[in-house]
């Protein structure tokens, strides 16, 4: 168990934190939230160490494991699968040390690497690798020949494989593509250990975690459930904390009233004193703030244009002579909503860069009117930022002929106040630069929007304000993002990147979903077949593997039928949890919570229990055929 006790933290001129607490149950998987800035990865840093609380204490059990994902693997010689194999430390050192061990010692190190299902590994690694986006073919591949964005999920893949006591995860899908998230949202669902994640990622939140840990004011609050049941609880908590501070306001006029009327008259000054002690002792509720954040601007185009606004005809696009996109043949109009899904490589940005005219067409014909006003977001303009200009040179750049007040006026319109604007960019935040430069984009108000991974520095509430505002957005937009959320409240029609094309995909997020999915379970198959022993081809093993199939359906059925049972029992508890009338019965709402969370970890390991299952069934029956 981790607890928090009562930290006080100062530090680069503000208080962090004050008189914080919160306990961390053991196996809990937990989303840190609250806005930019507030102290979140501040707190990952007392957690390790690396920092120190001015007051209080953060304790562990003696010999916790805490692992964490603060800086890309190195660009090293040794391979991919080596790098993540390494970060199982105690493996890595029996292996080490058997090459030179003394014959009495062997025995006892053979023993060790059993017991730790040592043997395992290499498949275990590639599974999680093959999750996060590597081919078989990237395993052997030394780590140098990798780009940073890729070492980073190497350094994720580590982390993973290590299973620490404690995994601690800082935006762990902002190095990922759609796909690479859906596949961790469902490996942390199962994650053996304790787990917490700082995200802004709404899904993941609501279905990987079954706690959230909410920072603001200084203070730490722990809810019970995922997202969007913290969102129902801290509702109803800012409703209770408004009502007791009006009948506390009340309380206090009407003794204070009293006191003011009656305490210079003989007969009533005992009753004026008690009343005036009965004010010095009432303790003030602190009031609790909504978080409100600046909206963004995107202004519809003034005109709409005759469709299409581009038309694609066998076009092949790519670098350096090197295809890249073979045959597109598509068509955009002005109310379009397109998310565009693919695998990272698979061409996504490509394509982005063809429509916003910044990469020529190879071959083919495409077809763009010449007023086309096109608006394209993407990560590389944030980091082209010059660092020591300031938002305020950036307006001077792009509006030349406006007063210096509507430019102010401008920046803070898109939340940047007035000491904001003077600040430089190397100063900002990722969200800060993000906001400006989203703002940006679409102030010439595009027919065209394109938004290239628009939410990676954002928190939860901005990334709602750039919902709101695309959908009041009458133009089309084109939309690549690993924020399911944003994903299935904007878009209306997916296309899908593969095999050197783009084309409509039939079905929706939850189609995609379990398409990835699926493939990542039968590669992890595919791969554990390699690595396995080859199985016996005769008669004799034929005849027992078939003998083995009618007792694992049996057990097969049984878990679905378990993991059944407890999606509905979770589903009943949500009913219960939903309804506004719990909030004054707190003991209930307490053991409904407790209730939950045991419901949602028995069906994490239930979903395990029959992963494991159905992969002995499929290969009895293959063995049997």
């Amino acid at each position: 168990m981790l607890l928090i006790k009562e930290i006080t933290l100062d530090a680069w001129g503000r208080r962090f934190f004050e008189d914080a607490s919160a306990t961390i149950p053991t196996g809990s998987k937990v989303g840190l939230v609250g806005r930019n800035g507030i102290g979140k990865s501040t707190l990952f840093k007392v957690i390790m160490g690396e920092m120190h609380t001015t007051t209080g204490e953060v304790t562990f059990p003696k010999g916790y494991r805490i692992g964490t994902v603060d800086q890309e693997a190195a660009a090293s010689p040794v391979s991919l699968l080596a790098t993540v194999l390494q970060a199982d430390w105690e493996r890595h050192a029996l292996l080490t040390e058997l090459e030179t061990a003394p014959p009495e010692r062997i025995g006892e190190i053979h023993g060790r690497l059993i017991e730790i299902g040592a043997d395992r590994a290499p498949s275990r690694a590639a599974e999680i690798l093959s999750g996060l986006g590597f081919s078989q073919a990237d395993l052997d591949r030394p780590m140098a020949e990798f780009s940073g964005g890729w070492r980073m999920r190497v350094a994720m893949a580590s982390a993973l494989f290590a299973e620490p006591d404690l995994l601690l995860l800082d935006e762990p899908t902002n190095y990922l593509d759609l796909e690479g998230s859906l596949w961790l949202e469902a490996r942390l669902k199962r994650y053996p250990n304790t787990a917490i994640v700082i995200s802004h990622d709404r899904e993941l939140l609501n279905n990987s975690v079954d706690s959230i840990l909410h920072v603001a004011g200084g203070k730490l609050d722990y809810y019970t459930g995922g997202y969007d049941d913290f969102e129902r609880m801290r509702a109803e908590k800012l409703r209770l904390n408004a009502a007791a501070r009006v009948k506390q306001d009340a309380e206090r006029a009407h003794l204070q009233a009293f006191v003011d009327r009656f305490k210079a008259k003989a007969s009533k000054a005992a009753q004026a004193q008690s009343r005036m002690k009965r004010l010095a002792k009432l303790p003030p509720i602190a009031a609790i703030g909504a978080e409100s954040v600046q909206g963004f601007t995107i202004p519809s185009p003034e005109r709409p244009m005759p469709p299409p606004l581009i038309r694609l005809e066998g076009v092949n696009a790519g670098y350096d002579g090197k295809t890249i996109l073979k045959n597109l043949t598509l068509r955009l109009d002005i109310d379009d909503r397109i998310g565009l899904l693919g695998v990272n490589g698979a061409g996504k940005s490509t394509f982005a860069k063809l429509i916003a005219g910044a990469l020529p067409k190879m071959s083919g014909a495409m077809h763009r009117d010449s007023k086309l006003k096109v608006g394209w977001f993407h990560q590389h303009q944030i980091e082209a930022l010059e660092p020591m200009d300031t938002p305020l040179d950036l307006m001077r750049q792009m509006l030349p002929e406006a007063s210096e007040a509507s430019r102010r006026a401008r920046l803070a319109q898109y939340g940047l106040s007035a000491t904001k604007a003077e600040t430089q960019h190397k100063d900002l935040s990722g969200g800060e630069r993000a906001r400006l430069l989203l703002n940006l984009v679409a102030a010439q108000a595009p027919h065209l929007l394109i938004l290239d991974e628009p939410t990676n520095h954002l928190d939860i509430d901005s990334r709602r304000a750039l919902l709101d505002a695309l959908n009041d957005y009458e133009g089309a937009v084109v939309l690549i993002t690993h924020d399911r959320s944003l994903m299935e409240l904007v878009a209306d029609r997916l296309w899908l990147a593969a095999d050197g094309g783009i084309n409509p995909f039939d079905g929706d997020l939850d189609d995609y979903s379990k398409l990835v999915l699926d493939r990542a379970r039968r590669q992890a198959r595919s791969e554990k077949a390699e690595a396995a022993p080859p199985a016996r081809n005769d008669k004799k093993a034929a005849a027992a593997a078939r003998a083995q199939l009618a007792p694992l359906k049996k057990e097969l059925d049984a878990v679905e039928a378990k993991v059944t049972r407890l999606n509905k029992t979770l589903a009943e508890i949500d009913v219960a949890l939903s309804d506004p009338k719990l909030f004054k019965r707190p003991n209930d709402m307490a053991q409904l919570g407790r209730d939950r969370t045991r419901a949602q970890d028995n069906l994490a390991k239930a979903e395990v229990e029959w992963l494991e299952m159905a992969e002995k069934y499929e290969t009895a029956k293959a063995g049997a055929a």
